[in-house]
């Protein structure tokens, strides 16, 4: 569950951002081109919440959840989304704090979620799908709400925590959510939130917001590698997973992830192929590595077919667009895969 500094670190980061990017908006649409031909941007990262759902909760013990008012979506959504070159966002909602609750009441507010959702989309079709974020905490129901999500409310696929009350969603346990992601063909974005389940207390406190900087990566690596090493991925060889923040620190760090199995004596892995394999197959990546090294080494680890342009707005990291788009690394193709063409295909998105 998110504290009150959390709370309020989000509501600080995420007005800063909004605040540069106003003075952008009297520009106008802007249109994003490789090669001098026009592509369509798809941005996998884009954060939003529905204030509704306060009511919903009042008097449980999800009670006093803050909204952050920079993540309500009206026509400012629009106003960046032009001014960056962003065509289609594929809305989600994380912090995932209805991971600790009851089975009744997680469900009552995924509902809320998935129904607002719907409606946002269906009264802008051209700009916006979006993600279920389930109730992970009770795999069955999970599986539920997407299959109902994706075939009754048209929505894309699901957006999970690193974590589920401190559990690595990869045991066995979680296999009813995985199975019935993999039967829909649908891809599962994931997003972290501090490392929480991996630090102990204060161990981010200080300068540098470290529980951002360091904790999201951190819960990214840990999601993904237990993802690999505890078999779940060959358990279901079709599942697409798609991490935030440019897969944490694991394509940056790969060469140790790579040969674990073979030189740690303990090491006890499930995974029947290399790490490497699932990065290049079945674990997609955002584009948020903001530097030309970090999106070539990316892409050199992963394959441009496998990383996708996320934004993360509201809050007021750089932007990548032009980072893709100016890459003397990437050819044209690659380019136009990364900005667009990839969600296209996975989020089955109209041309």
């Amino acid at each position: 569950m998110p504290n009150r500094r959390d709370f309020l670190t989000t509501v600080a980061s995420a007005t800063v951002g909004m605040f540069v990017m106003r003075s952008a908006f009297a520009q106008g649409r802007r249109e994003i081109s490789v090669g001098g031909r026009r592509v369509k941007v798809v941005d996998v990262h884009a954060h939003c919440v529905f204030p509704e759902v306060e009511d919903l909760v009042k008097g449980t013990n999800l009670a006093g959840v803050g909204f952050p008012s920079s993540q309500v979506l009206g026509p400012q959504r629009l106003q960046v989304m032009d001014a960056r070159g962003i065509d289609v966002q594929a809305l989600s909602i994380n912090r995932y704090w209805w991971y600790a609750t009851d089975r009744d009441l997680a469900g009552r507010v995924v509902r809320l979620h998935d129904e607002k959702l719907a409606a946002w989309c269906k009264a802008h079709p051209d700009r916006f799908v979006a993600l279920t974020s389930v109730a992970l905490q009770h795999p069955d129901l999970a599986a539920e709400q997407l299959e109902h999500a994706v075939k009754q409310l048209g929505l894309r696929g699901a957006s999970i925590g690193g974590h589920v009350e401190g559990e690595v969603p990869s045991s066995p346990r979680f296999d009813p959510f995985w199975a019935k992601a993999e039967e829909l063909g649908v891809t599962v974005f994931m997003h972290p939130g501090g490392a929480e389940n991996v630090v102990r207390d204060d161990a981010w406190e200080g300068r540098g917001d470290l529980g951002n900087v360091i904790g999201n990566p951190l819960e990214t690596t840990l999601f993904l590698s237990r993802m690999i090493f505890d078999g779940t991925l060959d358990r279901f060889p079709r599942l697409r997973i798609c991490a935030a923040h440019g897969g944490g620190y694991l394509p940056s760090y790969l060469g140790r992830t790579e040969v674990a199995c073979d030189v740690r004596p303990g090491a006890n892995c499930a995974n029947k192929r290399r790490p490497s394999e699932y990065l290049k197959q079945q674990i997609l990546v955002d584009s948020m590595v903001f530097s030309e090294n970090g999106l070539r080494h990316l892409v050199a680890e992963a394959g441009a077919g496998q990383v996708v342009y996320g934004s993360d707005i509201p809050f007021n990291w750089p932007e990548t667009i032009d980072l893709i788009v100016n890459s003397p690394s990437l050819s044209d193709a690659d380019k136009e895969a990364i900005l667009g063409g990839n969600l296209i295909r996975l989020l089955r998105i109209g041309g």
